[in-house]
């Protein structure tokens, strides 16, 4: 069910809700627009919304001009006493805002970003980043191929680790959230890996180059399975990965979306529930407990690219038109647009 919807400034590649308690209706959108010429830029901006689905409302409160973006990420859920924002752009910069609230406290309008760090990782551009759960590290996936690990301590950032893991763009990175010693990525060169950060350099756990047909642009693990990391491909398959043995995990099955699998995100509070971002084909959300995984409804009201999507958390995600379905906000990148909508009640029965 549709709840509201905006045009951003730029091309809008990723949507984060805040997933800190009373900051839950709190959604960042961030955008990526090429300035083709003689003299070609990528710019970009930050925008922070209010969003409460039960009365349809999506209200802008803040926004900030920036370099282009591939991705921003919250520090994780109890891991900072005011919220963070990270951000990865075209300029090769890693940059950390801190979340204010505005006069009216945390319910104001999605109160303000203010730019706490800002640490040039590259002379590549920054395409991807994920937290480590206790939010003292940020793994960075870089355009030639190369990762870095960026250690935070006190809001200042360090590089700690960087070295090259893949031959082409590394799409994703992504921590082990129940053992964050391990860190995996993907990437154009169809490869998925895996990490052990204990050794310096990083040691290759494991490396899988032959399921993939295509580049491989996300990867998730699993909130409630320790065993089990999904995987996104430009091929169009999500797959399924048993990671028991972490020498050889096993490819246990795969399903079909129609389009390239371009962001991941497990329900915050519904296990073996997915949101994925399609690209030419839309979103789905897809079931992925049980023996096989299976698309159980569709969203497909966007016009251009699916890049971002995400499921707002708390008591609010299930809050939307009194239907009982959960939150969620998808965006899309060339018509710039920008959708909160709800899920079929029954998905989250």
């Amino acid at each position: 069910m549709d709840v509201a919807h905006c045009y951003l400034e730029g091309n809008a590649d990723a949507v984060e809700f805040c997933p800190h308690d009373s900051y839950h209706h709190v959604l960042a959108a961030s955008t990526y627009t090429l300035q083709e010429g003689d003299q070609p830029s990528r710019s970009g901006s930050v925008s922070l919304f209010n969003v409460d689905a039960e009365f349809g409302r999506l209200e802008l409160g803040h926004r900030v001009d920036t370099a282009g973006i591939f991705d921003i990420k919250w520090s994780p859920a109890g891991s900072t006493v005011v919220p963070s924002l990270a951000q990865a752009d075209a300029d090769g910069y890693l940059r950390l805002y801190g979340l204010e609230s505005g006069s009216r406290g945390a319910e104001a309008l999605g109160g303000s970003l203010t730019e706490i760090n800002a640490e040039k990782i590259s002379s590549s551009m920054c395409l991807f980043l994920d937290w480590n759960p206790s939010a003292t590290c940020i793994s960075v996936g870089l355009s030639d191929g190369s990762i870095s690990i960026i250690s935070l301590r006190e809001s200042q950032l360090d590089i700690c680790q960087e070295w090259k893991a893949h031959e082409f763009e590394l799409w994703s990175t992504s921590f082990d959230i129940h053992q964050p010693q391990l860190v995996y990525t993907g990437s154009d060169d169809c490869k998925f890996s895996c990490w052990d950060l204990r050794d310096s350099p990083s040691k290759l756990a494991f490396q899988n180059s032959k399921v993939h047909k295509m580049g491989v642009c996300c990867i998730a693990k699993s909130p409630s399975d320790p065993n089990l990391v999904l995987t996104g491909s430009y091929d169009e398959h999500l797959r399924l990965w048993d990671v028991r043995s972490i020498i050889k995990p096993v490819n246990e099955t795969s399903i079909c979306l129609g389009g390239g699998v371009w962001r991941i995100k497990h329900h915050p509070s519904v296990p073996g529930l997915v949101l994925a971002a399609c690209m030419h084909n839309g979103f789905a959300v897809v079931k992925t407990k049980g023996e096989e995984p299976e698309v159980i409804e569709t969203y497909s009201k966007h016009e251009s690219l699916a890049y971002g999507a995400d499921w707002q958390r708390g008591d609010l995600c299930r809050k939307g038109q009194n239907n009982g379905g959960s939150v969620v906000a998808t965006c899309s990148f060339y018509d710039r647009l920008l959708r909160i909508w709800t899920t079929e009640s029954n998905l989250v029965a």
